[in-house]
Order: C-alpha cells, then sequence, then structure tokens
C-alpha cells in the first residue's frame, strides 16, 4: 500500500514530515486510511518541488501541480500549505517554503492575471493561440481573483508560524502592491472597461474555456466587489463577481495590511489594503446575500452587481463551503451554516448523490462527478464527528485502488476517475488527518 517514490526518487525529504507521519499514522487505527495519509500528506514534497537558489541568491521553489509540470499561484500555495506548521522544526522545509513565496512575488511581477507560469520561458508555449496577451513565461493566462489571493495567504500563514519576514523584501512588497492595484482594478464595471484591460479568448468548442462579450467576460455593475472572469476550477465565471474569491481577498487583504503595518513599517500601503477589504466585505453584506425559497439566507456563488444571483457551489477551493477554512467566518456562524446545508444538498445543481459516494462536483468535470477535494472540504469545516467520520470512510473506500485522491470520481463508480496525479487533493487529505488528530484524537483511534 506505500506507493511513494524510493528515497533516492524523491524531490524532497523533510524530517519534521517524516516524523509527523509516523507519529501520526501510527495512531492511525484503520490501516487503509493510515496508508492513504502515509502516501498523500508528502506527495507534494515527494513528486513535485525543484528547490533552487535565483540569481540573487534568494531561495527559489518551483512547485508543479503533478500531472501538468507548470505551477498554478493557487495550487503551489495549497500544496505546501500543510507543512507550514513544521518549518519551525525544520530549516530546510521553511527555506522551500521561502523559495515558493519569493518565485510567487515573481510571477505576480511578471503578470498578475496568469493563473499558471512555466518554470523557464518556453517558445511557443502552451497556450500561445490564446488570445489574450501570453508571453513565454506564461503556462496559462485565465485571471482567477483568487490566484492573488493565495500569494497573499501564503505569505501570511508562513509568517503567522515562524515570524520570519526575511522573504519579505523589496520585491515582495511590489508585487503586493501589484496585487492591491489588480484586485481594486477589477472592482470597474463593464462600462468602464477600456481597449488595454484584460480580456481572453480560447479558441475552443467548450464554453467554459473562453470569455463572452469579446473576451471581457458578462457584463458587471461596479458595486465594490472585485471581478474574477474565471473560477478556481479554471472554469469560465458564469457571472463576473465570484463571491468565494471575494471572501477569500477580505481575509487576505487584511493579513497584508497587519503585516505592512507591523512587520514592514509601510502604514500607507497597510491602510490601502485594510480600506479595499472593507470595501469588498461591505460589498458581499450588500450584494451576495440572498433568500432562497427552501433554506433562507444563504451567500450566492456568483453575482453580477445589476442584481442577478447563481446560486450553486463548486468543489474547488474557495468555495461556499470552505469559507471558515479560509477564515472568512466561523463555522457556527448561522449564515454560514444555512449556506452549508444549501451546498450539500440537492438544492445545489452541483451536488451529487450515487452508489460509491455523495458530494460536491464541478462543472469542469461534469455532473455526477464528486470531488475528493470537497469532502476532505466538507470534514475540515465540519463540527460534527459522525460527520468526519462518514467523510473519512468515503474517501477511503473510492481510492479506486491508487491509495491516492483523485480530482474527480463518478458518483456510481470510483474507479472511473480523472487525474491520478494531483498534489493538492493528496496533501490536503494530509492536512485533514493532521487537523482531526490535533481536534479529535480519539475518532482516528477508533475507525
Amino acid at each position: 500500500m506505500n506507493k511513494r517514490p524510493s528515497p533516492a526518487q524523491r524531490c524532497f525529504t523533510s524530517p519534521a514530515i517524516e516524523a509527523a507521519i509516523e507519529e501520526v499514522g501510527g495512531r492511525i487505527s484503520d490501516p487503509a486510511i493510515a496508508a492513504l495519509f502515509v502516501n498523500c500528506l508528502p506527495n507534494t514534497l515527494d513528486t513535485t518541488v525543484t528547490v533552487a537558489s535565483d540569481e540573487e541568491g534568494r531561495p527559489d521553489t518551483f512547485v508543479v501541480t503533478g500531472d501538468i509540470d507548470a505551477m498554478w499561484l493557487r495550487d503551489s500555495t495549497n500544496q505546501v500549505w500543510p507543512y507550514l506548521r513544521f518549518v519551525t522544526a525544520d530549516p530546510t522545509l521553511s527555506r522551500l517554503i521561502q523559495g515558493v513565496i519569493h518565485r510567487q512575488a515573481r510571477c505576480v511581477l511578471i503578470d498578475a492575471y496568469a493563473n499558471a507560469f512555466n518554470r523557464e520561458p518556453i517558445t511557443p508555449g502552451h497556450w500561445m493561440s490564446d488570445h489574450t496577451e501570453m508571453t513565454p513565461d506564461l503556462h496559462e493566462r485565465k485571471y482567477e481573483l483568487d490566484s492573488l489571493c493565495a500569494v497573499i495567504r501564503l505569505s501570511a500563514g508562513y509568517y503567522a508560524v515562524s515570524k520570519d519576514a526575511s522573504a519579505f523584501d523589496a520585491r515582495w512588497s511590489e508585487a503586493m502592491r501589484k496585487i492591491v492595484a489588480t484586485i481594486r482594478h477589477e472592482q470597474a464595471g463593464s462600462d468602464e472597461i477600456g481597449k488595454g484591460d484584460y480580456r481572453f479568448q480560447r479558441d475552443s468548442p467548450n464554453p467554459t474555456e473562453t470569455l463572452a462579450c469579446g473576451g471581457f467576460g458578462q457584463p458587471a455593475n461596479r458595486c465594490g466587489l472585485s471581478k474574477s472572469p474565471f473560477r478556481p476550477s479554471d472554469d469560465a465565471a458564469m457571472l463576473p463577481f465570484l463571491v468565494p474569491a471575494n471572501a477569500m481577498a477580505v481575509v487576505g487583504l487584511r493579513q497584508l495590511a497587519e503585516i505592512w503595518s507591523q512587520v514592514c513599517n509601510l502604514p500607507e500601503d497597510a491602510a490601502d489594503a485594510l480600506a479595499l477589504a472593507n470595501e469588498i466585505d461591505k460589498a458581499i453584506k450588500a450584494n451576495a446575500i440572498i433568500e432562497h425559497p427552501k433554506h433562507g439566507q444563504i451567500i450566492a456563488y456568483e453575482v453580477d452587481g445589476f442584481g442577478s444571483h447563481y446560486l450553486m457551489d463548486d468543489a474547488n477551493v474557495p468555495s461556499l463551503l470552505s469559507l471558515p477554512y479560509l477564515g472568512y467566518c466561523a463555522p457556527d456562524d448561522p449564515l454560514y451554516r444555512r449556506t452549508r446545508a444549501f451546498v450539500l444538498s440537492a438544492s445545489n445543481p452541483y451536488f451529487a448523490t450515487g452508489q460509491a459516494a455523495s458530494g460536491v462536483g464541478s462543472p469542469h468535470t461534469g455532473r455526477g462527478t464528486i470531488w475528493p477535494m470537497a469532502l476532505i472540504m466538507q470534514a475540515l469545516t465540519s463540527q460534527s464527528e459522525d460527520e468526519i467520520r462518514h467523510c473519512l470512510t468515503t474517501l477511503r473506500d473510492t481510492h479506486a485502488g491508487t491509495w491516492f485522491m483523485h480530482e474527480s470520481i463518478w458518483k456510481d463508480d470510483a474507479a472511473n476517475y480523472t487525474r491520478s496525479w494531483f498534489a493538492w487533493a493528496n496533501t490536503l487529505f494530509g492536512e485533514l488527518i493532521l487537523s482531526i488528530d490535533a481536534k479529535y484524537p480519539e475518532l482516528l483511534a477508533s475507525l
């Protein structure tokens, strides 16, 4: 059941992670769940990272997403996120995370509208035929608000654990200013868009791969929210303001303001970030809370600022389900509880129930699919040990003999899955086990 590469073939080995695998894995009574933990937690380190130094001597870590040889800003943050708790025990792991922070800052300065980057410039690149401003550094240029938020999140998360501000140099602050400026610029309504603004079109039979209205996306009305033409699934949004990504921006901008104020002594930048966070938060409350005929007041997934809303949730994070995980609200917040009930029900068009599993899927893989990532997030945001146990056993029973997490599974047949090497889902499963071990250790011992 051990599916890890041999030690000589691993990209990176952390003594602190290896110790945690042995210690926590030894407390799991179910051998199958223990084996999944052993394989999944180190998967990012085992298979996806390249650690080096840049031309100025900074740590430089490139993180591929798994079966695609490119670095997504969002995925790279999530892939290393479960390791943050170990950085004070392992200086080499700390340097690896610093390297991701530096690489992400470099990527943002190359192009704040790109979601995925090449290791080195490639000509011709993978999506060079897209109708947008592609360059050899870019793997893909789908603008997703959550990608920028993920960059802030990793920096803030690393500092919260380590209190190490060495990565927050002048280039880092320049990248953060570009993030703030981009988020603010994308608050503009459609009537304010100019010829030089972001646009994207792709020659594809799949409508989720391209943007409407000449590549500028569906109409938006300025309301305080910031646009995200693409979702964290890399699918085009139905409506321009993706609410979970805006909630993630609120959290990240407030964290950035605190770092700029207390660590970097940049009070004007801090005030700018905090003002933007408060403006977006106010706009969420004014535009994204709607009345559902069955569930009462809930949070919409997308809105347009004109009064229209789209009710669904997607397995990819940020999602409505993940809002407490991202720090936007408490798991017992009544508005969130009602929204969660909607997400985990047939009222959500991308919730599926089948013979193999029940859970949230994504338009990215089609109706009837269920994402292990969503089952993991359901457990991470749950306050019920029974619900957590159910999610764990479902994950245990649906890996289809691979001993890893997949992107999606078919609701009636777990052997019908997509992506056998999806590092984000793997390390997220490891994070779930670490979280359960910290909060409900008796649950792992009684499986």
